[in-house]
């Protein structure tokens, strides 16, 4: 690191009392702000001065502020191996080879931290190493697909397919992309090669733009503006990253291990691990948005215009989306809205791709997304306690979703019901509980602690969870409450149901089994921290099923309906008599 720099920040840690690495990232994050500033004004007729200034800033990051030596050889060799791969393997497993690299390369550096532990707070290279791990494989199968007749590829496989390897300048800027460098957010090389050639944009000098609803000329300038949008991403990220700092005053996750709390109340630990949660999540909110931030400033975050408010959007890269997590009554609504990009990255890279083409996503994709998922997070126990408990969480959510919220709604499942806000808030509150619950080994890591902080409140989240798998998995059970949804839903508002169910069921399915038009790709349910949503395996089973029963009462309808008009002639007949 420069002495500087060094001294510099090491007498602001000192001054506030906080770590020097996390201060000495948290000045990457805004320094990032004024140096896309720069980045995106410099000519657009020399992309070369992009390319060197991308590089530059970032050997700044690495070895000026970190003096990340080792870290930067790390990222050299994942880069190198999977350009020269992708070069010189022509072989159809290509993309699996590169695959098998650097995850491979990963998880030593994972086990090796895992033997060899850093002091806390302490930033080490394996964050941008993740990060560079779903751009390189995702650039892997990208220049598989560029081999591979177009019309074996899905939409977004057409897309995102490089036809050519890129020169190596333009890879290594890919690659050393400063906005996103340390933790993110990932994108695949197609979308930077739109950036840097200013294709993203098609704006041209006498083009009209939205702002802000409003429609304006503006001179000749290739990026859009969003200084304003970067700067409410910053804020925002500030806010997370302040409210971070006073939470860690009073909450701490040593607490929960401690007698002290063994000694409170049961309802207080349970209670407690909420906030503990939330403050979890507050770093990692400041540190997404900030980087996000970046991100838009620089111009790559564009995407589109919205044609309904005819302003532009600004969430290419989005990684988090606070309020929904934080509001959400569902663990799919949870997981769907935490890390998003690698959510995307383990949806279209490894979920859809382990799956044979023609069929559709089985165990066998889930179990090798759930492994995958695993281990790029790390080898320590606590991930995969969570990821386990995750599963059942998912599981028991769809359940209580299928048996238990229609008894809430009206009998045609079109409208709330008068006690469906006692629903709602419910599985509000439940929800969150189990989350904060879940996440406790992913930040303790080690299993004595997760076990010791889940022992502290009696599992009772893996209690409840088993119970209800128990419950719905029992057929009698299972049959007891169709029939009671049954008795109080009529036939036409079963069949408009069922006409919804099939239509999601199709919208669900894998572009293999539907051609891949955008709706079947772009909005297909991604596997949310490894473990796909199951409602698409179960879909099948349960439309057989209601198809069946819808059979039947469409006779009885026919039947009473005949018998009824049999009766209401009779007594036309005795009338007129």
């Amino acid at each position: 690191m420069l002495k500087f720099v060094d001294s510099f920040m090491g007498g602001i840690a000192k001054s506030i009392g906080m770590p020097t690495d996390p201060l000495k990232l948290f000045l990457t994050f805004l320094l990032s702000y004024p140096l896309c500033a720069v980045l995106k004004r410099l000519p657009d007729t020399k992309p070369i001065y992009k390319q060197i200034f991308c590089l530059s800033v970032s050997t700044f990051y690495l070895l000026g502020i970190f003096s990340l030596w080792d870290g930067l050889k790390t990222l050299s060799i994942s880069s190198l191996g999977t350009y020269t791969l992708a070069k010189y393997v022509k072989s159809p497993l290509m993309p699996w080879v590169v695959f098998l690299f650097l995850m491979g390369h990963l998880t030593i550096n994972h086990v090796d931290r895992y033997f060899n532990p850093l002091w806390e707070s302490q930033v080490d290279i394996t964050g941008a190493q993740m990060v560079l791990v779903m751009k390189l494989s995702a650039f892997g199968w990208n220049i598989h697909d560029g081999r591979r007749p177009a019309a074996e590829l899905s939409s977004i496989q057409k897309d995102r397919a490089l036809t050519t390897l890129p020169p190596i300048i333009d890879y290594l800027t890919y690659v050393f992309f400063f906005p996103s460098l340390l933790v993110g957010p990932s994108f695949d090389y197609a979308e930077f090669r739109r950036w840097l050639d200013f294709s993203m944009f098609d704006v041209g000098s006498t083009a009209t733009q939205p702002t802000n609803g409003k429609l304006r000329k503006v001179r000749n300038r290739k990026i859009p503006r969003s200084g304003r949008v970067a700067a409410r991403k910053a804020l925002e990220g500030l806010f997370w990253i302040g409210l971070w700092i006073c939470l860690g005053t009073v909450l701490s996750p040593k607490y929960i291990l401690s007698n002290e709390f063994r000694a409170r109340s049961f309802l207080f630990r349970i209670i407690y691990l909420w906030p503990l949660g939330f403050y979890y999540r507050l770093k990692y909110y400041g540190a997404w948005s900030l980087s996000e931030g970046a991100c838009i400033l620089s111009g790559l975050s564009y995407n589109g215009v919205d044609p309904a408010s005819n302003k532009r959007k600004w969430d290419r890269v989005k990684n988090i989306d606070p309020y929904r997590f934080e509001t959400g009554q569902n663990t799919y609504t949870l997981l769907e809205t935490w890390n998003m990009n690698t959510n995307k990255w383990l949806k279209t890279y490894v979920y859809l791709r382990v799956t044979p083409k023609g069929k559709k996503p089985g165990f066998n994709s889930t179990f090798i997304t759930f492994l995958t998922s695993a281990f790029w997070h790390g080898v320590s126990p606590g991930y995969y306690l969570t990821f386990l408990t995750g599963a059942f969480m998912q599981s028991s959510g769809r359940a209580a979703r299928r048996y238990i919220r229609p008894f809430f709604l009206t009998p045609d499942l079109s409208q709330a019901g008068p006690y469906k806000t006692y629903y709602d808030v419910f599985t509000y509150v439940g929800t969150q509980l189990t989350m904060a619950y879940a996440v406790q080994p992913f930040i303790l890591l080690t299993f004595n602690d997760s076990m010791r902080a889940w022992r502290a409140v009696y599992f009772y989240i893996h209690v409840g969870l088993f119970t209800m798998t128990v419950i719905f998995s029992a057929k009698p059970v299972k049959k007891q409450i169709k029939a009671k949804l049954s008795a109080r839903t009529q036939t036409v508002s079963k069949l408009e149901q069922l006409r919804f169910e099939i239509e999601t069921a199709r919208a669900k399915r894998a572009p293999s089994e539907l051609g891949g038009g955008p709706a079947s790709e772009e909005y297909l349910h991604e596997p949310s921290l490894g473990i796909p949503d199951g409602d698409i395996e179960e879909s099948v089973e349960a439309i057989q099923m209601d198809l069946a029963e819808l059979r039947s009462d469409l006779e009885q309808f026919k039947r009473r309906t005949s018998m009824a008009v049999g009766d209401a002639r009779k007594r036309v007949s005795k009338r007129k008599v």
